[in-house]
């Protein structure tokens, strides 16, 4: 039985992963820090305070965090008013699962970002729930942002199924207790123990149908 549905908002409904690496890796080498190779994977379900930290402890950037995390948002900001990394059939999706259930977002993107990206695709009104990773004690794969939003949508975890794409949030997900669908990035895939938990592997979003969505389901690939 499903009660409702939660996106998650990078890498599932916008493509906007490539983006988020662009500008983290330009602002770390700009600022006298030093990317490095697993940076990128780590950075994947970071809430801001976190991954802000990251940036300017771990990886060297010589600035506060919170000067960290207003200088990246501002920079993401600007690139998504010129463009709108939107992923294929992501509009149509929410629209028809909305529908049928209402529907949450369990974001580790900042408020302020998630805000234009509703805005600019009009689905703001699709979401019965929005919630960023800022607004719970921690980012993923800890559970908390998916357990706030099933609170604030009234249901049991048990009874939503959640749309995940990265390692970190799959696991959220799953930790959260709700049926997950996992929709991979390909230049981003989840860990083979990430994908693990997935109850459902779907190729894009046009499979996200009713009818898919409606039962425990079985596994696809």
């Amino acid at each position: 039985m499903t009660d409702a549905v939660v996106f998650d908002l990078d890498g599932v409904l916008i493509d906007s992963e490539p983006v988020w690496e662009q500008v983290r890796r330009a602002y770390v080498a700009e600022t006298g820090g030093r990317w490095l190779p697993d940076s990128q994977q780590r950075l994947m379900g970071m809430s801001t305070a976190e991954w802000a930290r990251y940036l300017s402890v771990d990886l060297g950037v010589g600035r506060a965090p919170e000067v960290v995390a207003t200088e990246v948002i501002d920079r993401m900001a600007r690139r998504y008013e010129q463009e709108l990394p939107l992923l294929p059939g992501a509009v149509e999706a929410v629209r028809r699962l909305a529908d049928r259930w209402p529907l949450g977002l369990a974001s580790s993107s900042p408020a302020r970002l998630i805000a234009s990206v509703l805005e600019e695709t009009g689905l703001a009104h699709r979401f019965a729930v929005t919630m960023s990773t800022e607004e719970v004690p921690r980012g993923k794969p800890a559970p908390d942002v998916y357990l706030a939003v099933a609170g604030k949508l009234g249901v049991a975890p048990g009874t939503c199924v959640a749309i995940e794409d990265s390692s970190n949030g799959l696991r959220a997900a799953h930790a959260a207790g709700m049926r997950v669908v996992a929709v991979p990035h390909a230049a981003y895939p989840p860990q083979p123990d990430a994908i693990a938990l997935a109850d459902r592997v779907v190729n894009g979003l046009d499979e996200l149908t009713v009818e898919a969505l409606g039962g425990p389901g079985r596994r696809t690939r």
